[in-house]
């Protein structure tokens, strides 16, 4: 109950949030051309670019997504697993390489849904990453931050990997620090191991390093992780490291030295529902600022890792199922549907796994239609190949057992869910299916 009366009291907030946007939608949008409104998610790395160089296709595919006055045609938003910097930064460098304005509201981070975790708003916590991560965290809302070099710094003695950052003259004094409530994990940092050290330190000592380590401390304090993506595609010809294989050695350690699994209370960003919730969200308020009043029917998802944005795209598309014939018993029933028994039917979906259950603790629900259903395009310019056969040539034969699972250890595993609807070449493929579908016309 606790849980279902925080998805009641975010949804009123970011209703509020909407009205207090104080956007002027226009008149409403003649739908002549096409029978329903859709929307555009658009995975970032891989799609659009590769490391800090656009992909080709991606500049004229945008330049066909908005009209004369730079409009968008559609509502479109950016749902990248990066977070080692602020939305309007990633807004600012995508209107810079897509050459089209992009708005901070059109991007999600992988961070951005923690912006509902407000149970853990007033807590001390820990952050791990790289960037601006202290001024990300009080951006979402966190009030009492903890930095990785803070807690170095604190206890001098505690990082002691690398021999020259070991102190030199004498053993200098423990500063303290108040004790740690949680830890949030946002991306992957620089020093593996002087992240490993700590975070394990204040795991073992229940947030306090001035304690033993202790496996009585069990279970640990809260952890919350962002970015599960083990693969990511840069410049390189093959796949780089992504947060995933930071949180694959972290529990690796922790359960080599406590014997227990290292647990998290939400797992967020891409294929974590939740992420899909926060970016929908978004979708509505674009609809509302294009002046639509019909509620969006079918979102499409472009993406290039099959495991983060194909299983994301899919999980939340059975997911908006479920929904439907939730919200049809309903109102069978009673006549009506609302946000209780919509958080009801989200957590108690048999497919999920703790984790994933942790993971919608703060999504919103909404009162009024969720679109009817979520497609995903797998384009091959990044870390997908149709070179590496991972996928049956025949899009209409599923994917089998025998898929290596790149997924995190605590996301059920279906391998359906790695199927996509759509593969195409590039984004500028994928957009074009996506206006052919649904007969609207692109230029």
């Amino acid at each position: 109950m606790q849980r279902i009366r925080c998805l009641k009291s975010i949804w009123q907030l970011l209703k509020s949030g909407c009205e207090a946007g104080n956007f002027s939608p226009s008149t409403s949008r003649n739908y002549s051309h096409g029978q329903n409104p859709f929307g555009l998610l658009f995975d970032i790395d891989g799609v659009l670019v590769r490391g800090t160089t656009p992909i080709p296709a991606a500049k004229k595919c945008f330049k066909n997504l908005v009209d004369h006055r730079g409009k968008y045609k559609v509502p479109v938003v950016f749902v990248t697993n990066a977070g080692n910097c602020m939305r309007e930064t990633k807004a600012e460098h995508l209107s810079h390489l897509l050459e089209v304005e992009v708005s901070p509201d059109q991007v999600v981070l992988s961070h951005s849904p923690l912006r509902m975790f407000k149970q853990f708003h007033d807590l001390c916590v820990l952050v791990s990453g790289q960037g601006p991560v202290e001024e990300v965290a009080h951006n979402l809302g966190f009030q009492d931050v903890v930095t990785i070099d803070m807690l170095r710094e604190a206890y001098p003695v505690l990082d002691v990997v690398d021999h020259n950052r070991r102190p030199k003259d004498g053993i200098p004094p423990t500063k303290g620090l108040r004790q740690i409530d949680a830890v949030i994990l946002f991306g992957e940092p620089i020093r593996w191991e002087t992240n490993f050290q700590l975070i394990v330190d204040v795991l073992l000592t229940r947030g306090n390093p001035d304690n033993l380590w202790s496996s009585t401390h069990y279970p640990h304090i809260p952890v919350l992780a962002c970015n599960m993506d083990i693969l990511w595609m840069a410049e390189a010809k093959n796949p780089r490291f992504g947060h995933g294989m930071f949180l694959v050695a972290l529990e690796s350690l922790y359960k080599k030295i406590t014997g227990c699994e290292l647990k998290y209370e939400a797992l967020i960003g891409k294929p974590s529902v939740v992420t899909y919730n926060y970016a929908e969200l978004l979708v509505r308020e674009q609809a509302g600022r294009l002046g639509w009043t019909t509620p969006v029917k079918r979102l499409y998802a472009i993406g290039d890792n099959p495991m983060a944005d194909i299983y994301g795209a899919n999980l939340y598309n059975r997911y908006l199922q479920a929904s439907q014939r939730n919200r049809a018993q309903m109102n069978a029933k009673s006549g009506k549907v609302g946000v209780d028994s919509l958080a009801e039917t989200f957590q108690d979906a048999p497919l999920r796994t703790q984790a994933e259950k942790g993971s919608t603790s703060g999504a919103y629900m909404a009162e009024d239609d969720l679109p009817e259903g979520c497609s995903s395009i797998l384009v091959c310019t990044g870390v997908y190949s149709r070179d590496q056969q991972e996928l049956p040539s025949d899009p209409t034969h599923t994917v089998t057992e025998k898929q290596i699972f790149h997924g995190h250890r605590d996301f059920h595993f279906d391998p359906s869910l790695m199927q996509p609807s759509f593969v195409v070449h590039d984004v500028k493929e994928a957009v074009e299916l996506v206006f052919q579908q649904e007969g609207w016309p692109l230029e």
